[in-house]
């Protein structure tokens, strides 16, 4: 009897101490998820344990279909081509964005042609997020929900360093996922890509992540200067047609949006590379704020310490990542880093490659303070850095297209909501807001311009454009605020 109830007490401490270190998980773990989410002011949601699979079995992964599918669009857009776009038979790269495209690359194109991809619902209210080559370039962006329902979409901004882009449909309460902390994923899980490869909607295939930090040199290939690839490469399969879809864990969180696949063919070949979680919230929250990626640079030239090199230059090891070159009136050289100098850390972190150390300052903002741990020679020295702009600033530009929506020649125009558009009954169109000139007297603010020179208006950064292209005499037409049809003439210079 003694021995039962020592056994009993003892139990009874066991589990009350596994449950103390249970919760103070949890605990840590969500102040740090939110600390995280306060100190940036995200707009966008980190993911918390109440809200996804918690401890899913690792090869059942319906649970994470269940929740993702419903999360993740079919996105169509509409293209003018000017001019050809053909490769001309040329061999395809190696790293190829996975756009499906909607016509022949090797045949002269003119006239409005068809692309598709994918993205993923952010928030509630209606905001998705994509890859920049998705819509680049778009006149029309059509969204297809998981359960068929339809919208036109406003682009909201993009950002080709990282090949995202922020586009918004006039819904709310939609189901959207949480992003996960990327900086927690580990090599060997498995993860879960939804898109729609191929014109196939909502299909799933799972995975494990191969490899973290991984540099294709994709985007600064493209003449991107400040590109940031810092890639999650899984061999979860996706093809054509899976750009800005989804990368998800076996918690049904966000971890990155799958933007490029390794192929000769232009079709699944193995491997296929995400955009961290971590890189698309801070660069979404720019976007939606002030319109544009607010980029933080340190001001410096990087290369991989290589073997070589490090023969070359007599360093002990292959840590860190070496500075040839410092720019004048850099961040850097105010902070007295120099050509030669190796990068080992920065706030802690190490940093031993470049898509590394490109990752963690893409994550700050003009202004920042960070630590950096780097040797010269033989010496170990830590400075402190105050990032700057790429304009040498360490202010951030004022927010614009939030507030001001979208003006040309005096005409400001705003996204309809889904409420304009049941009251005038229409499914696309703008608003104009604010009117300003002697050209456009006869034009009110509430005017819902449907048509403009006879082209159907699909979003008010679109009708803005359209009146930025045009010259002489214009043609609107659309709703008067009463939601009568109007025909109304302006001229723009």
């Amino acid at each position: 009897m003694k021995n039962a109830r020592k056994y009993l007490v003892f139990g009874l401490i066991a589990f009350a101490g596994a449950s103390l270190a249970l919760a103070i998980n949890y605990y840590v773990k969500d102040n740090n998820n939110r600390s995280f989410g306060q100190k940036q002011d995200n707009y966008f949601k980190f993911a918390s344990n109440a809200e996804t699979v918690l401890g899913a079995p690792a090869f059942d992964f319906v649970k994470v279909a269940e929740i993702s599918t419903p999360c993740v669009v079919h996105i169509k857009t509409t293209i003018e081509m000017k001019k050809s776009t053909g490769k001309g038979g040329q061999q395809m790269d190696m790293f190829e964005f996975f756009r499906d495209q909607g016509y022949d690359f090797n045949m002269p194109q003119q006239g409005p042609q068809q692309a598709t991809g994918s993205g993923v619902i952010i928030a509630k209210d209606g905001y998705i997020i994509t890859n920049n080559h998705v819509v680049d370039g778009a006149s029309k962006i059509e969204v297809t929900l998981n359960d068929k329902r339809n919208y036109i979409a406003e682009l909201i901004g993009t950002d080709p360093s990282t090949d995202l882009a922020l586009i918004k449909i006039a819904q709310d309460n939609l189901t959207f996922l949480p992003f996960a902390d990327s900086d927690e994923v580990k090599v060997g899980e498995w993860v879960v890509a939804v898109g729609n490869p191929f014109n196939l909607n909502s299909t799933v295939t799972a995975g494990i992540v191969s490899a973290l930090g991984r540099n294709i040199d994709l985007l600064r290939s493209q003449g991107n200067q400040y590109a940031i690839e810092s890639f999650i490469q899984t061999d979860a399969a996706i093809n054509p047609g899976n750009s800005g879809g989804a990368l998800v864990n076996t918690k049904g969180q966000l971890i990155g949006i799958n933007t490029a696949i390794a192929s000769q063919t232009g079709s699944y070949a193995g491997y296929g590379f995400a955009v961290p979680a971590n890189i698309a919230v801070k660069i979404m929250d720019d976007l939606l704020k002030f319109g544009k990626v607010q980029r933080a640079v340190l001001g410096v030239s990087i290369q991989e310490v290589t073997a070589q090199l490090a023969e070359e230059k007599g360093f002990t090891d292959l840590k860190g990542v070496y500075i040839p070159m410092v720019l004048e009136s850099s961040a850097a050289k105010k902070a007295g880093l120099k050509g030669g100098d190796v990068i080992l850390k920065i706030n802690g972190l190490e940093t031993n490659s470049p898509s590394t150390l490109q990752a963690i300052v893409g994550k700050m903002y003009p202004g920042d303070k960070i630590k950096v741990t780097y040797r010269r020679a033989k010496d170990l020295k830590e400075t402190e850095v105050t990032l700057l702009s790429k304009e040498g600033s360490e202010k951030m530009a004022a927010a614009d297209k939030k507030t001001e929506g979208f003006t040309a020649s005096g005409i400001t125009f705003e996204s309809l909501t889904a409420e304009d558009m049941k009251s005038f009954g229409v499914k696309n169109g703008a608003k104009i807001t604010a009117v300003k000139g002697a050209n456009t007297s006869f034009l009110k603010p509430g005017f819902v311009v449907l048509f403009i020179n006879k082209q159907p208006v699909y979003s008010a950064s679109a009708a803005a454009k359209m009146i930025e292209n045009s010259k002489g005499g214009v043609l609107l037409e659309g709703k008067s605020v009463d939601g009568k049809d109007a025909v109304i003439g302006i001229k723009v210079d």
